[in-house]
């Protein structure tokens, strides 16, 4: 534990590794874990797992099962079709939203970010990908000043997240979502509406991946 992190609280520390668990895909859809297992991944207390859990359980990222266990839901079209709904309602608005709120030095650190999510593209470095892409979306989500956006954004990529991993490690990552550039170009220019279609863009790729793999029954 780094000396920033003990200025964080034991719960909240456990909560932001356990739904960055589930946001890497650590945690794979229908996979069950015990609630011991996952106290000895996260080398913390009982108490602020189950909280960490009750947490991720009211944001729709995990299921309790019997035993003990845990296990992330798999999606299912009908869902895919509502998160998908959402995610290209509600980001494409905080990007708009963001935009004007952004500088020079804001755009050059989502361009280094960037950079890293194409580097792990070329390498096939699926963790690398799921965390870069992660990153850059909320760095520039955050600019927006909308934390009840945010909070359902945060949301909709736990329920997302863990099928891309999936779809990620079957399909290689040179064909996952990847339209920063577009959005970059965007943010250049001062231009909230093409930031936003930019987002919507990127997103749409995202989800017509996952949707496909639910057709074929990859996923």
């Amino acid at each position: 534990m780094t000396a920033q992190d003990r200025k964080i609280p034991t719960h909240e520390l456990t909560y932001a590794r356990l739904r960055d668990m589930v946001l890497s895909g650590h945690l794979l859809p229908g996979q069950p874990v015990t609630i011991q297992g996952l106290v000895s991944d996260l080398d913390a207390g009982m108490t602020p797992v189950r909280e960490a859990i009750r947490r991720l359980i009211a944001e729709g990222a995990l299921t309790l099962q019997g035993n003990r266990r845990v296990l992330v839901p798999h999606l299912t079209p009908a869902l895919l079709d509502q998160i998908a709904f959402a995610r290209l309602t509600i980001e494409p608005r905080l990007a708009e939203l963001a935009a004007p709120r952004l500088n020079g030095a804001i755009i050059a650190r989502l361009e280094a970010l960037d950079k890293g999510v194409d580097q792990a593209i070329r390498a096939g470095d699926v963790p690398g990908y799921l965390s870069g892409n992660h990153r850059f979306h909320f760095t520039l989500y955050d600019c927006a000043d909308a934390g009840v956006l945010m909070d359902i954004a945060q949301s909709l990529w736990l329920r997302f997240g863990p099928s891309l991993r999936v779809v990620c490690a079957r399909f290689g990552t040179e064909s996952l979502p990847d339209r920063h550039g577009e959005a970059l170009a965007a943010m250049r220019a001062g231009d909230a509406m093409a930031l936003g279609q930019a987002i919507r863009n990127d997103i749409a790729q995202g989800v017509d991946q996952v949707r496909g793999a639910l057709a074929s029954g990859k996923i």
